[in-house]
């Protein structure tokens, strides 16, 4: 049966458990020489401008031992020049696996839908799975993805915030939003994560509360792409949920700073703090390169394309 990864809600608990124990295999040197997409290629549908996703998942492929096609906007016209389901359906005759970062959450939908290889979310306006599974597997390298460790997330209620929520639903954490009224995360989304009472969940307007004995403080933009518009009524919004010295004096003492970037210095987060030693948003983003591969086989052995089934090393977080 074909696997995708649009969201996290159809993995269990185990099954992203399993995604890390993969990664640190692939880090180890016998995963070095592992295969699978060998003969193989990958569309890599982008209607969003990219560096670290675009780069992360063409070099993936190329690692992988496949071959990786991008496909703009301009080139393909997704809902514009052909509807989605053409799309998926023709893109399926050709290749072995799509990748999308899109607008909208119902294309990833549509083409996971009519698509009859893997589909991988890599990026849409509700969710970011594969930055939050990078985000969970640098906290992981730390010791530090336990529901002891408190993670904090300061501004928008976006698609990182929302995919922290997933997660949150599937494994044991301490998640906190710290936003301002009225740009809180997806309520449908949120409604779900409280209910599966796997996490300690909490959404607050309180920055400096957040902050108290943070073990990671995370951040992103507060004006994202197709946003532009909201720019001045969002940067007002937003002037007091900024990560700077003062807030990471009042986190733990070995606290972490996250941010998925690009990122806006002096805006939601000072150069000072991104650039200093709390700072792990290198190795986020080098991380995104080692999870996607990850994913990328796991999704690829699910789907029958490649049997391999001797990759998991056991559980590296409570489920």
């Amino acid at each position: 049966m074909k696997r995708d990864l649009v969201s996290f809600s159809s993995f269990s608990g185990a099954e992203i458990n399993e995604l890390f124990s993969i990664c640190t295999w692939l880090l180890s040197p016998e995963g070095k020489s592992y295969k699978p997409l060998a003969g193989k290629t990958a569309a890599m549908i982008f209607e969003k401008q990219s560096l670290r996703t675009r780069v992360s998942f063409e070099v993936g492929v190329i690692q992988l031992g496949g071959a990786a096609m991008f496909l703009s906007q301009q080139n393909i016209g997704v809902s514009t020049r052909e509807p989605v389901r053409d799309i998926a359906e023709v893109l399926s005759r050709y290749n072995d696996m799509i990748i999308a970062r899109t607008m909208l959450h119902s294309t990833v939908e549509q083409l996971a839908e009519f698509s009859t290889v893997p589909v991988i979310n890599a990026l849409t306006d509700l969710l970011h799975p594969c930055q939050i599974l990078a985000d969970a597997y640098t906290l992981l390298q730390r010791n530090m993805l336990t529901p002891k460790h408190k993670i904090v997330f300061v501004g928008d209620g976006n698609n990182v915030a929302n995919s922290w929520l997933e997660l949150a639903e599937k494994i044991p954490l301490h998640f906190v939003l710290a936003c301002p009224k009225g740009y809180e995360a997806d309520a449908s989304i949120l409604n779900r994560a409280m209910a599966a009472k796997k996490s300690r969940i909490e959404i607050t307007n309180d920055i400096r509360e957040a902050a108290s004995g943070a073990s990671a403080l995370y951040t992103d933009v507060w004006v994202s792409m197709g946003q532009e518009e909201e720019a001045a009524k969002r940067r007002e919004a937003f002037a007091s949920y900024q990560i700077n010295a003062e807030l990471l004096k009042l986190a733990a003492p070995d606290c972490v700073v996250m941010h998925c970037l690009p990122a806006h210095r002096g805006e939601e987060i000072t150069a000072e703090v991104l650039e200093g030693p709390h700072s792990v948003v290198l190795d986020e983003a080098e991380n995104r390169l080692h999870m996607q591969k990850a994913v990328m086989g796991f999704l690829l052995r699910e789907s029958g394309v490649r049997e391999r089934k001797d990759i998991s090393i056991g559980n590296l977080v409570e489920a």
